[in-house]
């Protein structure tokens, strides 16, 4: 039987220290990361770009059925999203940990395992945090710097008529299998005994447990020298932040229902659980691909690359934002996603 180590026998100061022995600095812009009131970063002539997300027990995750590991890798993730939605690059994160009292030692490691490999596949720097108790659980709280060329951040304000409208990956997969997780869960605590029936559904419960950010695609699209009018990531729905990038681009638009891009796996699921697929990758939410607009002069550049749909364009604001199927025929989109509060 193995022995855990409550974390009250290793004290504040001992979690930094095993926290911070397993940290690799990767970027020049680090000059000091954890040991000291403050990082120190220095960032040389380009722009800074800041986001923040926190995770919380049973809002955002359930360790009934995801490990800490990829607790701690989809922390990260989920924020290095938001910079590449800015056409930034990450460099360096912080993070905050609220721990319940039935985590021990080892309960750590695991999730500074996960941040760990998420800090060595985005070049980022742990650079600091804070820890402390909490009594309701596990909450993580995670900050992303990154840097942007003067000139070259992409916000949601940017987006022009004629536009195309983009978007990485396929969608609703997260959303699936989320719905796929939860059943498993309500089976075994009905039957303890019953073994989980998830071969077969690895791809959309991976999308789900372990989201990876696109900065791939943040990449590829500098090699071809195409920057976005405009930019957000797909994580509380894809319907959601099309009117997010409309609402501050003063636009309309069109996505076309046939070009919406979704895996075989999530439509296969969304059969089995009765859901509409459309719906799912409308406002299933927690793709963290990219949405993005592109000039129309773009079209050659953006056409052909093997991971970018283009599903419509953008309109005058007085069009509205409609969902168009092959007929030819428009309906009023409905932003159903995500609802913080």
């Amino acid at each position: 039987m193995t022995a855990y180590t409550p974390l009250s026998e290793l004290g504040e100061f001992g979690l930094i220290k095993l926290i911070k022995d397993k940290v690799e600095l990767r970027n020049s812009s680090t000059i000091k990361g954890i040991g000291d009131d403050a990082a120190v970063i220095e960032p040389s002539e380009k722009q800074i770009v800041v986001s923040s997300d926190m995770l919380l027990e049973g809002i955002h995750f359930d360790l009934a059925f995801c490990p800490l590991k990829h607790v701690g890798y989809k922390a990260v993730a989920v924020n290095v999203s938001d910079i590449a939605a800015m056409n930034a690059t990450p460099t360096q994160i912080t993070v905050n940990i609220a721990l319940g009292a039935r985590y021990t030692v080892e309960a750590v490691e695991e999730l500074y395992e996960g941040i760990r490999l998420a800090c060595e596949n985005y070049n980022v720097d742990l650079v600091g945090g804070d820890t402390t108790s909490s009594r309701t659980g596990l909450i993580i709280s995670i900050t992303a710097i990154g840097e942007v060329a003067k000139g070259e951040a992409v916000l949601r304000s940017g987006a022009k008529e004629n536009d195309l409208i983009c978007v990485t990956g396929d969608l609703g997969a997260a959303y699936l299998g989320l719905q796929i997780l939860e059943r498993e869960k309500q089976a075994f605590l009905a039957n303890p005994e019953m073994q989980p029936e998830l071969d077969e559904k690895q791809y959309i419960i991976g999308r789900q447990l372990r989201p990876e950010a696109r900065m791939d695609v943040i990449h590829d699209l500098k090699e071809r020298d195409i920057k976005p009018t405009s930019m957000i990531d797909v994580s509380d729905g894809l319907a959601s932040e099309l009117f997010h990038i409309c609402a501050q681009s003063g636009v309309g638009a069109t996505i076309f229902k046939d070009n919406l891009p979704a895996d075989e796996q999530m439509l296969e699921a969304a059969l089995e659980f009765n859901l509409d697929p459309i719906t799912c990758i409308l406002n299933g939410g927690e793709d963290y691909e990219l949405l993005f607009t592109v000039a129309l002069s773009d079209y050659d550049k953006v056409k052909n690359h093997p991971d970018i749909s283009i599903i419509g364009k953008i309109t005058d604001k007085s069009e509205g934002i409609n969902l168009a199927n092959k007929h030819g025929q428009s309906f009023p989109l409905q932003a159903q996603g995500w609802k913080h509060f």
